[in-house]
This record gives structure tokens, C-alpha cells and sequence, in this order.
């Protein structure tokens, strides 16, 4: 029966935390922080903190190393959507779609829209960008987010998805397993069309005018939602299972998006950005893959509650996400100018450093009153 929670081990949704998001959480967190650092090493010409859209990377050690630490660790973000639809969606029926858009969104905009600013000013302070540029950032602060502040794009499809909830929350109140695992399979082929594009061309309908092919509707990050739903409903596989497909799928998907950025990657090469990342997309098959694969292994956590470290950190996570790429753009200069350390140590030192950093600022900054506008928490 739809919205039925068999008795598995999803019946600790009932207690008030959940262990393994918890530490899921805090382990996708910490993954974007590596991927950030990873950026340091194919920058192209018109670069900042992060990648822009030409990379070229300097060695073989380099390319190895990228292709590694970045390529498994772009499942971070569809970890964030997974954990917010298997929290989320449903909404809950009693709460309005006024209702549930006041909580989500007054728990999320105003931390998004004061570090908006900030990633527009700040960086002036220390001649990271020029006056002309801040300007421009906050001018268009209600358009997109500023030069430095690139890893606040991710708000935007999250906003999406909030919007989107209370729209689909009806049907998956009443869809059936079988229907559900028709919307999943038309993502994954969605997922597929990165690929498609690249060795057929324009498919279903798409053409210079058109974007929206046949299952356009069915594709993004709503697919992780409906993934997410269906693995908290309807899945109930035994722990054994779960470890075992979930490791399989982690293992492959990983594999081929690493592999998908080595084989472009050659050094002393200018590359096009979107076609050497063209596997390591988020809705891209492998991606979804290994995504669905590290969220089963965590299920299999049994652990009522997380140990206290992992808690907080797991509550000052979009805290700690908000600011990260301060403290990233400090330890990348320790490392790699003062320090001068290897790319197998930097990439993991900047990530490190950046994420306690990041967690200590986070945590100070929730000892404030009012904080819950600053870093959410």
C-alpha cells in the first residue's frame, strides 16, 4: 500500500534522527570539499577557485590523481538531493504546499542570500576580483550566484526540488512499486542521453531549437528524488543484499566515471570543460549509479543514533558548505605555494584542511543568537 513503511530497518525514520543520513551527510560533505580541491589542478585560462570552461592539466601524476579523488567523489551531490527526497517526499499530508514552501524555504534562503553577498564583497577585501566585478555580482544576485561563489549553483536545482515536492507528493502517496520503477527506468535512460548526444547527435526531438527530447520530463535531479522515495517505500531487500548491490554499483559506476575523465585528460592538452567532464555530469548514468550504490551501503548502517561529532557536523553541513570555498582558496595557497606538496598529498590536505576549518567556523558562528540566518543551524 502506497505510504505503507514495511517493517525493515526505514522504521527507524520513526525515532528523531536517522544514523545513516547522519553520516551520509557528512560524508558527502566532505566529498565536495575534495572535488573542489581537485579543481586546483586543470584550471583553465579563465579560472578561479574552481574549474571553468577550459581545463588543461600540467602532468600524468595530475591526471591520475583528478581523475581519482574528483571522479568518485562526484556522487556528493545527488547524495545531498537523495537525503533531502527521502527526508522530504512526501511532503506530509496534513502541511499545505504554503506551509511546507515557508519551512524549506526559511530554513535555506536567507543563509543562501546573505553568503551571496558575501562571496561578492569579501574577496574584494583581499584582491581576489575588482570593484567592477563585486558590482556585478550583486547586481545579480536575484539572477544567479557570484564569479567566486560557483559552488552555490547547487541551491538553485535544490530550490527546484523543494518547489517541486508538493507537486508530485499526491502521486507518490498513491503510486504503486511497478510505477515507480517505470519513472526510475525512463531517468536512467535519460541519464544515458550525455553519451547519446555525443556519438548520435540530436535525439527524440532535440535540435538547435529545442532541447526538450521525449523523456526531458523525466530526467534531473527528480529522478533522484523518485529513487530516493522508492528505496525508503518499497525496497526491501536484506542487509546482505543491499551490501552486495550496493558495493557492485558504487564499484562500476565509480570506475566508469573515472575512467570517462582519464581517457580525455592529456596533459599539456586545452581542453573543453564540459567535454572532458562529460561523464562525471550528476544525472549521467554511471553517476546515478554509483549514487544509488554508496546510498544502499549506507542503509545498511544499524546504528540507532551517529556518535555525537558525526551529528553535529551533519547539522552544521550547509553551514559548513556555505563558506567552505574561503577556507578552500587559504589551504590551496598553503599547500600548493608555501607548502608545495605533491598533488597525491595536496588534493587530500586542501579537502582536510578546508573541512574542519570550514566545521570550527560553522560551529562558532551557531553559537551566535540568530544564527539560524547565518549558516542554518
Amino acid at each position: 500500500m502506497a505510504g505503507f513503511y514495511r517493517p525493515s530497518f526505514f522504521t527507524a525514520m520513526k525515532k528523531e534522527r536517522i544514523a545513516f543520513l547522519d553520516y551520509l551527510r557528512v560524508f558527502a560533505c566532505f566529498l565536495v570539499m575534495i572535488v573542489h580541491a581537485s579543481e586546483n589542478y586543470y584550471p583553465g585560462p579563465e579560472s578561479t577557485d574552481m574549474a571553468g570552461p577550459q581545463a588543461i592539466l600540467a602532468n600524468q601524476t595530475d591526471r591520475l590523481c583528478v581523475s581519482l579523488f574528483d571522479g568518485f567523489s562526484r556522487i556528493s551531490v545527488p547524495l545531498f538531493m537523495m537525503v533531502s527526497a527521502f527526508l522530504l517526499a512526501p511532503k506530509k499530508k496534513e502541511q499545505t504546499a504554503r506551509e511546507f514552501y515557508r519551512r524549506r524555504f526559511g530554513k535555506i534562503l536567507p543563509p543562501f542570500l546573505i553568503f551571496t553577498v558575501l562571496y561578492a564583497v569579501l574577496p574584494l577585501l583581499w584582491g581576489q576580483i575588482d570593484v567592477a566585478t563585486s558590482l556585478r555580482d550583486l547586481a545579480r544576485i536575484p539572477l544567479n550566484f557570484p564569479t567566486l561563489g560557483g559552488h552555490l549553483w547547487f541551491i538553485f536545482p535544490l530550490f527546484g526540488l523543494y518547489l517541486f515536492i508538493p507537486v508530485i507528493s499526491p502521486w507518490l502517496e498513491q503510486a504503486s512499486a511497478r510505477e515507480e520503477r517505470f519513472f526510475i527506468l525512463l531517468f536512467l535512460i535519460s541519464s544515458c542521453m550525455p553519451y547519446l548526444n555525443r556519438w548520435f547527435g540530436e535525439l527524440w526531438g532535440q535540435c538547435f531549437w529545442n532541447e526538450f527530447h521525449i523523456i526531458w520530463y523525466f530526467s534531473g535531479f527528480l529522478g533522484y528524488l523518485v529513487l530516493a522515495h522508492y528505496i525508503r517505500v518499497h525496497l526491501d531487500w536484506s542487509r546482505g543484499r543491499r551490501l552486495a548491490v550496493g558495493a557492485a554499483l558504487l564499484l562500476v559506476g565509480s570506475a566508469v566515471t573515472i575512467y570517462s575523465y582519464y581517457v580525455q585528460a592529456v596533459p599539456g592538452v586545452l581542453l573543453e570543460t564540459p567535454v572532458l567532464e562529460v561523464g562525471w555530469r550528476f544525472c549521467s548514468i554511471n553517476v546515478v549509479s554509483a549514487t544509488a550504490g554508496a546510498f544502499l551501503l549506507f542503509t545498511c548502517i544499524k546504528a540507532e543514533r551517529a556518535p555525537r561529532l558525526i551529528e553535529e557536523l551533519s547539522r552544521l553541513s550547509y553551514g559548513i558548505y556555505l563558506m567552505h570555498i574561503f577556507w578552500l582558496h587559504l589551504w590551496t595557497i598553503v599547500s600548493m605555494q608555501m607548502l608545495h606538496l605533491p598533488t597525491p598529498l595536496s588534493i587530500p590536505f586542501i579537502a582536510v584542511c578546508t573541512f574542519v576549518s570550514s566545521a570550527l567556523c560553522t560551529k562558532l558562528i551557531s553559537l551566535l543568537p540568530g544564527s539560524k540566518y547565518v549558516v542554518g543551524c
